[in-house]
């Protein structure tokens, strides 16, 4: 009953837009750069600094506008965005500049711009109210609430003259009829008790291949089998559905879905979403063929990316995988990583053009006659390669690059052999390179957090153990131990964001479980326990913080926080997996290195609770279905002792393995899989399921031979 409550009065507040349109007319803009400095001068995000002048008297989420708002009974105006946005910069431009637009803001409002990277859990509650208002959202994000906080309209972009119309309209609702506004707020805040929550399941727990297989078959209808990734106009990466299905598909045989997979990532690697040039993926693709990006540079799509292509790679030894995960290791490390091993957030879509105004793509695009220059008599061959031609053309007589043909056919027409023109490519991406870095840079977001760091440090891992560069692991290793000595708090727990020589926020549940995961991962490549024991540390403080004993769930905010509108659970898994999703596969493996069972029983319950729910929607609860499979197949524990453990374990790596879990030391070990099973004179390589295991081998080949029976 609530949920049609709120819709139907939104759609009354939603007719004030077109009030607007014919009631607001055209006004003169009043618009003078950096006359203006408002409270966000004082704060570090980049994204707020972007806002510190406007004319907007624009305040930061804190303790002290909450109450600013509760004492001048003044509705809040709460504006959330990020650096990268590209829409977010042309909402600032067209109505936060506008002095105009700022005094009817100023007047009737608390304004409070928010950076939903600094502060996703003010995101997330007000992106459920406006979901649950208007059943779609994104960014910019703009919310009317009450003093107290709680939301009564929402919406995403408007144009100057509408976003206008619409506050006057809230303000004089808020006058004259406040009861309507109080209502609203009732019936949101009802709604929102019952979004992203979960019930404990008291069915027993049955995980069994068949579902999975119904889960997949059912969400194969919505595949692009021919230009890879889903099958509709603007495509996003969401690696985890990839690398999911990637191991489903090897663990099943299924040679049909591995095709898919195969397809989907030689079209993004292709693709224009890909940077031909520079490495690194922007975050999505505008078309069905992965050409024109949405240009921002994201960090958690590259980290998670990187682990992916090094698992496709690990798997099909196709070239073009490796070669997309190295250079988009190569584009973070000169673009994204700090003197002390972290790495940065983002980099936005917009840079100055030609005539010094901001515009998207405006760093990475290029003109044919640009191109020619560039070239010489390579223009041909170049434009043949990289298709600049009707194929690649996206406006104004600006390409951007993109891949199509197969390299046979490129050989052959050009009567050219496949190192010469290998050499040609290294050539021309180095001298594009180049030039383009003479272009004014897109705006950097140099803010870290520790979620979407713990995400690019498990790309690194996973590139050193599938490429074995010893850099990879270095870097791994110093962005590991910036974590562990910049963002840890003397509790024990996390920050959620560093800048400056400064750590601030109270870590969220999305940073404990990356962090986590990427921790575990780092001992599995070093065998250095430090990193699983500062796993189990960081897991046992989300139980004390995080932990819904009804439910046996974990909040995405601690217990020490201040309460926003609503606390919510999230656990769908979207282009990054929902953080209950990943503290579930944690669990699973910390329950197997510490003889856990309280970890154990946790995983089992949080994947039982959310069964129900995937098979309606299985691309959102890819995660939670790659947690499955450890269940429903073999799971393997492979313990390495002796003096050439890490030996052994390299060349174990060499063969994709995803159903498995490393434990391993060059010493005697107290650790439950390694008691007692050190040998001085040999290193035996045992592998286990369920707590038997076959007789220990010293022969990899053995080994494997048992991982694949």
């Amino acid at each position: 009953m609530f949920t049609f409550e709120i819709m139907r009065y939104s759609y009354f507040l939603l007719i004030i837009l077109s009030v607007g349109l014919y009631n607001c007319g055209s006004k003169a803009s009043n618009k003078m750069a950096h006359k203006y400095t408002n409270d966000l001068i004082n704060e570090t995000s980049p994204y707020l600094l972007q806002h510190a002048h406007n004319p907007v008297d624009w305040k930061a989420w804190n303790d002290q506008t909450l109450e600013k708002a509760k004492t001048e009974k003044k509705l809040m105006l709460i504006s959330v965005g990020y650096s990268a946005c590209h829409w977010c910069h042309v909402m600032e431009h067209e109505s936060f500049e506008d002095s105009l637009v700022a005094d009817v803001m100023n007047k009737n409002f608390v304004n409070i711009k928010v950076d939903r990277e600094e502060r996703p859990d003010v995101d997330q509650a007000y992106m459920n109210a406006v979901q649950l208002m208007t059943g779609s959202g994104g960014w910019p994000l703009n919310v009317i609430a009450l003093p107290d906080g709680r939301p009564v309209w929402g919406g995403t972009y408007f144009p100057k003259n509408q976003w206008v119309s619409v506050l006057e309209q809230l303000n004089k609702i808020y006058t004259n009829e406040p009861d309507k506004l109080y209502k609203q707020a009732e019936n949101v805040a009802q709604g929102l008790k019952t979004l992203d929550m979960v019930e404990l399941n008291t069915d027993a727990p049955k995980f069994e291949k068949e579902f999975i297989e119904t889960s997949v078959k059912t969400w194969s209808k919505e595949f692009d089998n021919k230009l890879g990734g889903l099958d509709r106009t603007q495509k996003f990466m969401m690696p985890n559905n990839y690398h999911f299905l990637l191991r489903y598909a090897y663990q099943n045989n299924d040679k049909e879905l591995l095709d898919y997979v195969n397809l989907t990532l030689s079209k993004m690697a292709h693709g224009g979403v890909f940077d031909q040039v520079g490495g690194g993926f922007a975050r999505y693709s505008v078309d069905e063929k992965w050409h024109v990006p949405h240009f921002e540079k994201m960090l958690y799509d590259n980290g998670q990316l990187v682990s992916l292509y090094a698992d496709a790679y690990l798997l099909t030894k196709n070239e073009l995988y490796k070669n997309t995960a190295e250079e988009t290791l190569e584009f973070v490390k000169r673009e994204m990583t700090t003197e002390e091993g972290a790495f940065y957030s983002s980099l936005d879509a917009d840079s100055n053009n030609a005539e010094g105004e901001l515009e998207e793509g405006a760093f990475y695009v290029w003109n044919k006659d640009q191109l020619k220059n560039l070239l010489a008599e390579d223009f041909e061959l170049f434009s043949d390669y990289y298709n600049v031609n009707n194929f690649g053309l996206w406006e104004h007589g600006n390409y951007v690059l993109i891949r199509k043909d197969e390299e046979a056919s490129i050989l052959k027409k050009h009567t050219i052999s496949k190192e010469e023109l290998y050499e040609k490519i290294t050539s021309w991406k180095a001298l594009l390179l180049e030039t383009r870095n003479k272009r004014p840079k897109p705006r950097l977001d140099d803010k870290t957090l520790a979620s979407w760091n713990g995400l690019m440090l498990k790309g690194y891992i996973d590139a050193y153990r599938v490429f074995q560069k010893p850099e990879y692991l270095e870097i791994a290793l110093k962005n590991a131990v910036f974590i562990t000595a910049k963002m840890m708090k003397d509790d024990g727990g996390l920050y959620h964001t560093y800048k400056d020589g400064e750590s601030k926020i109270n870590g969220y549940m999305e940073d404990y479980v990356t962090v986590i995961d990427a921790f575990i991962a780092l001992y599995e490549n070093t065998l250095d326990t430090k990193w699983l024991n500062n796993a189990r540390d960081l897991t046992n403080y989300t139980f004390d913080h995080f932990f819904d004993k009804t439910s046996n769930m974990f909040y995405f905010t601690s217990n020490e926080d201040t309460s926003l509108v609503s606390r919510s659970i999230e656990y769908r898994d979207n282009v990054i997996p929902g953080s209950n999703s990943i503290m579930a596969k944690n669990l699973f493996k910390l329950g197997h290195y510490f003889d856990n069972e309280h970890f154990n029983k946790t995983a089992v319950t949080m994947l039982n609770n959310v069964k129900p729910e995937i098979q309606e929607y299985a691309s959102g609860y890819s995660n939670w279905l790659d947690l499955m499979l450890n269940y429903t197949n073999p799971y393997y524990e492979v313990a390495v002792v002796g003096a050439d453990a890490k030996q052994r374990i390299e060349a174990l790596n060499n063969t994709y393995l995803p159903n498995k879990l490393i434990a391993g030391s060059t010493e005697d070990s107290k650790m439950p899989l390694l008691l007692n099973r050190y040998n001085p004179d040999a290193t035996l390589i045992y592998v286990c399921v369920n707590k038997a295991c076959k007789l220990p081998v010293s022969e990899v080949e053995k080994a494997i031979q048992f991982l694949k029976e």
